[in-house]
């Protein structure tokens, strides 16, 4: 039976991808920072059908310490990690950067781009002492593909820099003859809590009125993506494979078909 790892699992994408690899029969370990809400997401996903077992396992991304030991308790809960999802991440204040303290550009590094590498690193190092290997995703977001805006500079600082890591990861696990693949997940714009909370929640960001014109026409539910997502990662063989979501031709129908197509994502309910 196959095992995934999650970080960041206890709600939003990582919670809706573990959903589905649960359908699939896979073992699940999740991940998350707060004990009550990881163990809330561990019932929910027990009492979905699915034969694997579900862990929870509590620890930050911005510790090392912590990421090494859910690599061992997964290993030592279900055997072997097949698929390590690096998919927690907190969404900066929509301020400049001289505007941010330096306690909130730590919070962003540490978790958005840290977390990844030293996940990463985690994964690499348990799943280097498997037959089979493993495969290793990081999660795309605003700033990979090098877009700029005001009041996200730092949060797409730290995705460019994960697309730069995931590809050189990639070719320095070729480079040694490894087993162990790396690749990006690119989900584009998705409407979770993330979009309007800053730092896992701390700060409520207030959306210019075109930002969400943009969101509510290229937007989608993380349950939509993920669906996706899981299908492609169920089905890829290889090193340095991006599964991507919201692709151009995707993105250029839903704004020459927007007109026909209204949605408001932002409207109260």
């Amino acid at each position: 039976m196959k095992t995934v790892v999650i970080t960041g699992s206890t709600r939003g994408l990582g919670f809706e991808m573990a959903k589905l690899f649960r359908r699939e029969g896979w073992n699940l370990v999740i991940n998350g920072v707060n004990p009550a809400r990881l163990e809330k997401a561990a019932e929910e996903l027990r009492a979905l059908p699915g034969a694997g077992s579900v862990e929870g396992f509590a620890g930050s991304v911005a510790s090392a310490e912590d990421l090494h030991a859910l690599a061992a308790f997964a290993a030592e809960k279900c055997g072997n990690i097949d698929v390590w999802i690096n998919n927690a991440g907190v969404n900066q204040p929509m301020r400049a950067i001289w505007e941010l303290t330096e306690e909130e550009i730590d919070a962003v590094l540490s978790i958005d781009l840290r977390g990844a590498i030293l996940g990463s690193r985690a994964a690499v190092l348990q799943m280097e002492k498997q037959p089979e290997g493993g495969f290793i995703y990081n999660i795309e977001g605003y700033g990979s593909n090098d877009a700029m805006m005001l009041g996200l500079n730092l949060y797409g600082t730290s995705k460019r820099a994960v697309t730069h890591f995931t590809q050189a990861l990639a070719r320095e696990l070729a480079e040694r003859g490894s087993k162990v693949r790396a690749g990006r997940l690119s989900p584009g714009i998705m409407i979770t809590d993330f979009t309007v909370k800053a730092l896992g929640g701390r700060e409520s960001i207030a959306l210019p009125e075109k930002t969400k014109k943009v969101y509510n026409i290229l937007g989608d539910y993380p349950d939509v993506v993920a669906a996706h997502l899981v299908k492609n990662m169920l089905t890829n063989t290889k090193n340095n494979a991006k599964i991507e979501w919201l692709t151009g031709g995707k993105a250029a129908w839903r704004f020459m078909t927007a007109a026909f197509n209204r949605r408001d994502f932002f409207a109260e309910k």
